[in-house]
């Protein structure tokens, strides 16, 4: 009988799966994957390289069985017992509770096999491995088994119609007694085998690939899931210290909360004037520009601003320590210190380290677990370092921001360009028509200083200035300039003036101007 235990399908899945009782896995985020686990008292095969994480796979999904009181058994051909217990201590896993079956070949079973005559060594010794795990199974009578691993029931059959028969027949006993059964196996070296994949009830993929640089890349899954809906594609895993870990896709469409529309302040009355009266919630904005221009700060003002009025608000920050930017946060006047406890995340994120779907689950986290409403990425560059191919940047980022526009959050993405100046200035990555709000930031050269400059050229959520303003920081925090109508080309890098407009507010540093980014 299946347990008690076992889950019932969300409301969602009920259409495809009719209401069937399902099993978690015990593996961090496949249960997403899967839109709640594995349907119970089915056959599942697990497929990938050696090495690839099949073990600690089934392993985690033997522990579940036994923290929700469920009888469960191991059956391996290949690794002994102690091997298994090994393993599991790597992880930090006690296996008390699981049943071990070895069913390992020594010397005497070859001797053995030897002296036969009347039939194949081979098809009695099949027969007999067979036998043995039948009368494991009864004796256990588990909710849950392994089968470890299919390589050497293939090896034994011979043949692909007796090994096609006897996995049939497995497949009915298991069946037949309510048992969740998965069945390892090692890809063979010339291909995918069919065989079995067309008669398990579901079918999961382990791959890898190594990169020209950085951690070996792993990835999940789900070619057959019968009855049930799954999340598609490739899933990111990481293997660590606790077992695996499935970094499933967003799919936006599956997320969402209601919000109202509301404007998202800056604290800086001339920036939200620029804006025509601020960000709206629900939206992204992109800022770019050459480092040095201001951008990070822009972005993280706007955090601080969040925090300050009690929203919650994330940065991450691929390139700097998260350290400095607190320090120059607090050089720019922020009092971070009067936040009240929790209202700002900064996260320094490693890209070497980082998968893309990982990161998007940090996200994820800080919106649903968190509360966070006010979301900067800083930046693009660093995010692009992240993928092993470019070509999935967009795809991920447009699913990521779909996710934040559909629970209200306010999202910042910073994007440096090639160069300081002049038009040459090229972008890494090409978001801009992803984002609904568009910052762009430039320094020119201007009566013997380097300056910056502010102006949006987008805004798809209402009215915005067309004006280009001068930007400043010093220890007060962000300034704003009246628009730099004296001035033309000063998204050139070096403007000239024409006379009779607004002369600049922020000069020299003998006018108080510091030059500080």
């Amino acid at each position: 009988m299946v347990s008690g235990n076992a889950r019932t399908v969300p409301d969602e899945s009920l259409a495809m799966t009719g209401g069937l009782q399902r099993c978690a896995t015990g593996v961090s985020g496949l249960d997403d994957v899967l839109h709640g686990g594995l349907i119970a008292g089915r056959l599942y095969l697990i497929d990938g390289e050696p090495g690839a994480g099949k073990t600690t796979l089934a392993l985690q999904f033997l522990l579940q069985g036994v923290r929700e009181g469920e009888s469960c058994l191991y059956v391996t051909l290949g690794e002994t017992a102690a091997e298994l217990r090994a393993g599991a201590e790597s992880h930090g896993w006690s296996l008390d509770g699981i049943e071990i079956v070895e069913l390992v070949g020594d010397g005497d079973d070859l001797l053995g096999a030897s002296e036969l005559t009347m039939y194949h060594p081979s098809e009695v010794e099949l027969n007999e491995t067979t036998r043995r795990i039948l009368e494991a199974v009864e004796r256990c009578k588990p909710q849950r088994m392994v089968l470890d691993s299919l390589s050497e029931l293939r090896l034994l059959a011979q043949t692909s119609l007796r090994y096609r028969r006897q996995i049939l027949a497995l497949k009915q006993f298991f069946v037949g007694r309510q048992c969740t059964a998965l069945f390892l196996d090692d890809r063979a070296n010339e291909g995918i085998d069919t065989q079995v994949h067309s008669i398990a009830h579901g079918v999961i993929a382990l791959d890898r690939t190594v990169p020209d640089y950085g951690p070996m890349l792993r990835q999940l899954r789900i070619t057959k899931f019968r009855g049930s809906d799954f999340i598609s594609g490739q899933q990111d895993l990481l293997v660590r210290r606790g077992g695996l870990h499935v970094f499933a896709r967003l799919k936006p469409s599956e997320h969402g909360a209601s919000y109202q529309r509301d404007a998202v302040p800056s604290g800086v009355a001339s920036l939200d004037q620029l804006l025509g009266g601020g960000i709206d919630r629900g939206t992204a904005t992109l800022l770019v520009g050459p480092a040095g221009s201001g951008k990070s700060t822009i972005a993280a003002q706007y955090a601080v601003e969040a925090a300050r009025r009690g929203t919650h608000a994330a940065i991450f920050t691929f390139e700097e320590s998260r350290a400095l930017l607190l320090d120059r946060l607090t050089g720019l006047g922020m009092n971070l210190g009067d936040l009240a406890p929790g209202c700002l995340t900064v996260r320094q994120i490693d890209p070497a380290d980082m998968l893309p779907s990982q990161f998007a689950n940090i996200v994820r986290e800080a919106v649903e677990n968190n509360g966070a409403r006010v979301v900067v990425i800083d930046s693009l560059n660093g995010y692009l370092n992240a993928m092993p191919e470019e070509r999935a940047l967009t795809i991920q980022l447009h699913e990521l921001l779909s996710y934040l526009n559909n629970h209200g959050v306010a999202t910042f993405l910073v994007s440096t360009q090639s160069g300081l100046m002049g038009p040459a200035m090229r972008n890494a990555v090409d978001a801009s028509y992803l984002a609904d709000a568009i910052m762009l930031f430039r320094m020119y050269e201007h009566a013997g200083a380097v300056r910056k400059a502010i102006s949006v050229v987008k805004k798809r959520s209402g009215w915005h200035e067309d004006t280009i303003r001068q930007l400043w920081f010093d220890g007060d925090g962000v300034h704003l300039g009246p628009p730099l109508t004296h001035l033309r080309g000063v998204l050139s890098g070096v403007p000239v003036e024409i006379g009779n407009g607004v002369a600049s507010s922020h000069g020299s540093a003998a006018d108080g101007g510091t030059g500080r980014a």
